[in-house]
């Protein structure tokens, strides 16, 4: 596997716990697993050198930066 396969994984990884935690986990839980997402996505994005992958991650990390 190589890295971007692995930053892909991850990520689908990530949102698969996160699709699991809006079900009916803990609040908490769920914020730690978006703010976890964003760094993950980014990188994935910067791997993928797509400007719509690129744009969306930027959204993602506005967005949760934005939670409390």
């Amino acid at each position: 596997m190589d890295e971007t396969d692995r930053v892909a994984a991850a990520v689908m990884a990530r949102l698969a716990r996160i699709d699991e935690l809006r079900a009916g986990g803990p609040a908490g839980a769920l914020l730690g697993e978006l703010r976890a997402l964003v760094p993950e996505a980014e990188a994935w994005a910067r791997r993928e050198g797509d400007a719509r992958a690129r744009a969306a991650a930027t959204k993602l990390r506005e967005e949760a930066e934005g939670m409390s």
